[in-house]
């Protein structure tokens, strides 16, 4: 094994597996609407964009195994049931968000093509990727991953030098947290747990002869090494719309905003390079789920070949059926889903973190359980349903801010550890 060469390889599938449509279009938004407060704006999506998926990736070095290890100290059956969610909720949206944020932003200022033309070519070439499992890491490593990077320095660049570092007021009454929760609609604490999958996959088919300790250590640095790409780039690109705060109406769109970020720090060559940028950043994240999907599912039936391949196809057509819609819509329709998934998935990620004593599966249950019976008042919150639970959420700390089940499931987690806690 390479590892040098290895690690920077796995380094740059994995920023490209998690860099997608979400990555792109909101990091800009948030910074322009942050104004003076893009620091804590910057902070609180790194935190649920960068820092919970990475210790995904690490929960993954230590698990090696596939999302059904996440899940399975709470039981067998409760881990099908969440791995059966999140991979519906994957490919029924991220995955087709890619798609969408491509036409707008890539295909439509160039060409004169409806938005099922482009969903359909689209996911044909994705289909085509995944069918070639064994060569995704060297393709997203080698080839893709580095032209995302210089096109989006290329745009940070050039805004830190053309403009002055003044910013205006922030519209955020609770920057730290609005960061966090616009961190959600990235998916990338779920693509930490699908995509990691992908790559551990990845590692045995190209790294037959390499030890579990090896693996590990791989996987981790990689890790790092990609958190860290996607912590420049994120704050970059917010740094980018705070800078530009004079330059668009306040109400500009999350794609129309990167377009017009675009035209003015790139010039002319805007809207090819721009197209190129979405195109191949969206492209790397819905091969990264439809495969993971595949992957999972093939798992499930004896290794069938003919059961990622029906996987993959009905992927595709999801995501050509939802992928005609616009980019505002689906990002609507994803957030009851993520205020009830997200929660669980950062539990589940942080519980795999930690040393086996400390994460016994007594201790996953009454922790899992208690992540989604406070997650329940967000989840209908967010689906319009609030007004059913009348002042009952109230009461729960941190639920002003949609956090509700951060601290019971913290004194959970501490109770559950300290009262006598058997390993079985």
């Amino acid at each position: 094994m390479n590892s040098k060469k290895t690690v920077l390889l796995v380094s740059f599938a994995l920023f490209s597996l998690f860099f997608g449509a979400g990555n792109l279009i909101l990091p800009p938004q948030l910074g322009f609407k942050a104004g003076d407060a893009w620091f804590w704006v910057t902070f609180g999506f790194c935190l649920s964009a960068v820092i919970i998926p990475i210790l995904g990736i690490l929960a993954h070095a230590k698990l090696q195994g596939t999302i059904f290890d996440f899940a399975k100290k709470v039981s067998p059956k409760f881990s099908l049931v969440y791995c059966f969610l999140v991979y519906a909720i994957s490919i029924s949206l991220p995955s087709p968000r890619t798609a969408s944020v491509t036409h707008e932003m890539g295909i439509a200022p160039l060409f004169d093509s409806s938005a099922l033309t482009t969903s359909i070519v689209y996911f044909i070439l994705v289909f085509l990727f995944v069918m070639n499992r064994s060569k995704i890491l060297d393709i997203i490593g080698k080839l893709l991953t580095p032209a995302i990077i210089l096109i989006l320095l290329g745009i940070i660049g050039v805004a830190f030098f053309d403009f002055d570092f003044n910013f205006g007021t922030t519209t955020f009454e609770s920057p730290f947290t609005h960061g966090i929760l616009e961190g959600y609609q990235t998916f990338d604490a779920i693509g930490a747990i699908v995509v990691g999958g992908v790559i551990i996959i990845s590692i045995n088919l190209k790294e037959k002869e390499a030890t579990y300790t090896l693996k590990k250590q791989l996987i981790a640095k990689a890790g790092w090494f990609a958190g860290l790409g996607l912590f420049l780039i994120y704050a970059g690109l917010i740094i980018t719309g705070a800078l530009v705060h004079n330059e668009f109406d306040a109400d500009s769109s999350r794609t129309a905003l990167l377009s017009g970020i675009s035209l003015v720090t790139l010039g002319s060559t805007a809207n090819l390079l721009l197209a190129i940028l979405v195109s191949l950043a969206c492209f790397t994240t819905a091969v990264g789920i439809v495969t993971g999907t595949a992957d999972f599912v093939k798992s499930q039936f004896k290794n069938s070949q003919t059961a990622y391949l029906v996987t993959a196809i009905l992927g595709c057509l999801l995501g050509i059926v939802m992928g005609q819609f616009n980019v505002g819509y689906i990002i609507a329709v994803a957030l009851p889903a993520l205020m009830f998934i997200y929660p669980i998935t950062i539990v589940l990620i942080l519980l795999n973190v930690l040393p086996d004593k400390f994460a016994t599966p007594r201790v996953f249950r009454w922790v899992v359980l208690t992540t989604i019976l406070f997650s329940i008042p967000d989840f209908m919150g967010s689906a319009g349903w609030g007004d059913a639970l009348g002042d009952m959420s109230t009461w729960i700390p941190l639920s002003q801010f949609q956090l509700g089940w951060v601290l019971p499931s913290l004194v959970v987690f501490v109770i559950s550890n300290t009262v006598n806690n058997p390993t079985k």
